[in-house]
């Protein structure tokens, strides 16, 4: 288990140092803020959506690592996929990141489940989460701030 959590660890701490589509998207016709306001965390997500596919996204913000490594994969997770999916991963993340989810599941999200853990540290939960409520505020074209609180 100790080998699973290094390797956890790792993803986590190469996506918060180099996070993926990180910085503006030019294309972007859905946008959204969120707000973090036990640790501060603060981002936007930008999402190019097209016939009902994310053709593109991108986030912008500072955060803590847990925070900027959830986007970073939440981005790399979300790309190409129809609206519709994008909504059942930030669900099936959701479930995974508050309460667990089965193998079957678990194993359709790939490398999102470096954050099964933090299930276990309630205010992390916030951290990871963020930026999938984002999405889902942008997606739905919300006006209002998204806040984990």
């Amino acid at each position: 288990m100790s080998d699973l959590r290094e390797l956890y660890q790792e993803v986590i701490l190469d996506h918060h140092k180099r996070p993926r589509n990180f910085g503006p998207l030019a294309a972007a016709n859905h946008n959204a803020d969120g707000h973090n306001p036990l640790c501060g965390d603060r981002l936007t997500v930008h999402v190019d959506v097209a016939d009902g596919v994310i053709r593109g996204v991108s986030f912008e913000g500072a955060g803590c690592a847990i925070s900027r490594a959830s986007a970073s994969l939440m981005t790399d997770a979300v790309k190409g996929k129809s609206v519709a999916e994008a909504e059942r991963l930030f669900e099936e993340f959701r479930q995974m990141v508050t309460s667990g989810v089965d193998q079957a599941v678990e194993e359709s999200l790939g490398k999102l489940t470096v954050f099964c853990g933090v299930r276990e540290f309630p205010s992390r939960v916030k951290c990871a989460s963020l930026s999938w409520h984002t999405l889902h505020a942008a997606l739905e074209s919300k006006d209002t701030a998204v806040s984990t609180e």
